[in-house]
């Protein structure tokens, strides 16, 4: 199907299952336990053995020597794969390094050596015995130390140009009655999702399945077979369920690879999971950024000149963070300029983590805006109020295709009791604690891409849903069942999906807050043409065929559905393909966020109290599922601001704080009521079902909002992220 026309009335519409609060139906089997994960695969593989993988010692240089001969004497094992017997391997297109690392070292934690034994605990202790002689090599580890000679990368897909300028800003901020120019920062900060990269891998002759955690399966099926260098054909990956990603299993890890290696060395199944230190270092994360912004503004607020600069690193041949991103779209202003640049570092691989670009982008931008609130006088609400823009700045003739941010400020601004705010910082207390509001606008483009999917009926009138989409937590299989039960006129009951299997067709996956909006699109496409299937079988025009309550309904006629579909069922395949709407229209979601914070007045600890965001987010396909990725991704912003920070090594090249203890992230304990609010809203523009995505603008703003409650609770300005005590006690009001 062809999206090419906004959409008009249709049968999602009708709401009778779509947009409906529904449980997940896949809760029973999560919290069962039943749930089959990558590395629980028994029923698929019961005589599986297990891999351990070793991590390379050293940032950057070469393996000078490896000695294997205490470990392959050590009970259990059954093989060792280096890079040295494992054969030809190529690099996926998604890899930045290289997934098995020898002789040459690309980071710290690269992948070296996989220890295949009959137990985890043999394969672990076998591990321990490898024995590797590095020669070291000079390497950057500083992005700071790297900034100065950064050039700016080459355009990509999902970034754009490194530079955009509009109008002359050197002469407008000259000119301009009100300038801030600051400069902030943003640390390197891990995934740190529950469950490990696991993958278990089967040989059956030359055709490879691996079961594993990954969240795009047809990008991932063809950078593993180029890795091992196999048809695609010849690959299936399979990725039911997925215990959380956020970015870091959008691409083919070492653990689905060593585990195809280590089983076709052992000729029988291998599990492989990496351990938490390896996750951190070995695999991908959001990279730190420096950020300088100015901003030059009229008396009444209105934004003359506003650029905004970014810096990030990764290893040679990487991406940058594209965090001036949003810059480009979100405010109003004749002059305007925007600047990445890209430093090489020997760091692990930086890349996509929940809301790359926006997360930190807004986590600068947003105190910047508060700043010149500041400057001005005037209320942080406000000033984003006048400088709405319902067109592209960058490109006038080009309209939002829906804009509600000021809906959103108002609103958030009303529902939180922002008229208590104090104006002047550091006049709330409750007894020893300073209180303080901030808020700030969320904001986060709405991505479309080519989604497909399989539609059955049976004679019983039970619909089935196949696409390779994954769920990794976020609700897929809910949604997608929603669809297809509002498509099909049955309920929910009687629809099982089945997701995250190569062999299914190719939809758009998860990742970039796409996979709601294009995923359902892909579904409702495939249940256009299974309704036509049905209506021609029956001798019915499909203009007037009623699918309700089980049925097919025409003019004086009502057939059961699994009549209709007969002995043998029908199916049909079909994928939403788009034309130029994205084109004609800038199509972006928003948010307004806003926090109180209580910071202890002789510690400088930092509570969060209440916390609300306000969405525009097209039609919410599920508001169960919406609420629960919006208030995860304000918890996410909540570590962030205030404790999320991989610490660098620079001398030696590697993440210190490597795991769960070291790396913090919020608990229960750190989170208060949040409560969250959708704009009734639906974009034609967007698809057939006339949503968008908004799993990753809860996250976008929430660490400005919190800085910006931070200073109006203490007067104090923290620009370095996290907002750690430190950065707060020399700084404080007077405790008397």
């Amino acid at each position: 199907m062809k999206f090419d026309t906004p959409a008009t009335t249709n049968p999602i519409d009708q709401l009778k299952v779509v947009g409906q609060p529904a449980p997940r139906i896949d809760g029973p089997l999560k919290t069962t336990g039943t749930a089959p994960y990558a590395y629980e695969r028994h029923d698929a593989a019961p005589d599986a053995v297990y891999g351990c993988v070793v991590g390379a010692g050293i940032a950057k240089g070469r393996i000078a020597s490896m000695d294997l001969r205490a470990a392959r004497a050590a009970p259990g094992v059954l093989a060792i794969v280096t890079a040295r017997n494992a054969g030809k391997l190529g690099k996926g297109s998604f890899n930045t390094a290289k997934l098995l690392g020898g002789p040459d070292i690309d980071h710290y934690h690269q992948a070296v050596a996989l220890v295949v034994a009959t137990t985890f605990e043999q394969a672990r202790a076998a591990a321990q015995r490898v024995r590797i002689r590095y020669t070291p090599a000079a390497g950057k580890y500083d992005l700071s130390a790297e900034k100065a000679g950064a050039p700016m990368p080459k355009p990509t897909a999902f970034g754009g140009p490194a530079q955009s300028k509009v109008g002359d800003f050197d002469g407008a901020y000259a000119a301009a009655p009100a300038q801030l120019d600051a400069t902030y920062t943003t640390p390197d900060q891990s995934h740190a999702m529950m469950e490990p990269h696991a993958s278990t891998a089967l040989w059956r002759g030359d055709k490879l399945t691996v079961w594993t955690s990954n969240q795009m399966i047809a990008w991932s099926v063809g950078d593993l077979a180029k890795t091992l260098g196999i048809p695609k054909d010849n690959v299936r990956l399979v990725s039911p369920f997925i215990g959380g990603g956020f970015g870091g299993k959008l691409f083919v890890r070492a653990d689905a690879v060593l585990a195809a290696l280590g089983a076709r060395a052992v000729r029988r199944p291998v599990k492989v999971a990496l351990q938490r230190p390896l996750m951190i270092n070995n695999t991908t994360h959001r990279p730190a950024t420096i950020q300088r912004i100015r901003i030059g503004a009229l008396p009444d607020g209105r934004i003359t000149a506003i650029a905004h600069e970014g810096w990030s690193g990764d290893l040679p041949g990487g991406q940058a963070e594209t965090a001036v991103n949003q810059t480009r779209l979100l405010y109003a202003g004749a002059n305007r300029l925007t600047t990445t640049r890209l430093a090489v570092l020997d760091l692990p691989e930086g890349n996509a983590m929940r809301a790359p670009g926006e997360a930190p982008g807004l986590m600068a931008l947003e105190i910047a805006i508060d700043e010149m609130a500041e400057k001005l006088g005037m209320d942080p609400v406000a000033l984003r109020i006048v400088n709405d823009t319902q067109v592209d700045p960058e490109k006038p003739a080009r309209p939002y295709s829906q804009r509600n941010l000021v809906q959103c400020l108002r609103l958030g601004a009303e529902r939180f009791g922002w008229e208590r705010r104090s104006a002047q910082p550091a006049q709330r207390r409750e007894g020893r604690w300073l209180m303080g509001m901030g808020m700030a606008a969320g904001f986060r483009n709405n991505l479309l891409t080519k989604s497909g999917a399989r539609v059955r009926i049976d004679h019983r009138g039970i619909v089935t849903v196949e696409t390779d989409m994954t769920d990794i937590g976020t609700g897929s299989y809910t949604i997608i069942a929603q669809t297809a039960a509002e498509m099909m006129g049955v309920p929910l009951a009687s629809v099982q999906v089945r997701l995250g299997d190569s062999l299914h067709p190719v939809s758009a996956g998860s990742g970039g807050q796409w996979g709601g909006n294009n995923s359902t699109a892909g579904v409702y496409a495939a249940c256009v043409k299974l309704r036509e299937a049905v209506a021609k079988k029956l001798g019915m025009p499909a203009a007037d065929a009623v699918f309700v309550d089980g049925t097919v309904r025409t003019a004086g006629r009502s057939v059961p559905l699994g009549e209709a579909a007969g002995p043998q069922g029908l199916a049909a395949e079909d994928a939403i393909e788009y034309g130029d709407l994205d084109k004609k229209y800038q199509q972006s979601t928003f948010a307004a966020h806003f926090i109180e914070v209580a910071v202890d007045a002789a510690t400088a600890e930092t509570r969060v109290r209440r916390m609300l965001a306000v969405c525009a987010a097209g039609r919410i396909l599920n508001p169960i599922s919406a609420r629960s990725q919006v208030i995860g991704a304000m918890t996410m912003g909540v570590g962030a601001a205030l404790m999320e920070e991989l610490a660098v090594d620079k001398r030696r090249g590697f993440f210190v704080n490597h795991d769960l203890a070291g790396y913090e992230v919020p608990v229960h304990a750190d989170i208060p009521h949040q409560d969250v609010i959708f704009l009734d809203e639906t974009d034609p523009i967007s698809s057939p079902m006339k949503a968008k995505g908004v799993g990753e603008l809860g996250l976008c703003g929430v660490g400005a909002a919190i800085a910006n409650a931070i200073c109006n609770a203490t007067g104090v300005r923290v620009r370095d992220y996290p907002i750690t005590l430190d950065k707060l006690l020399d700084r404080m009001p007077p405790f008397a």
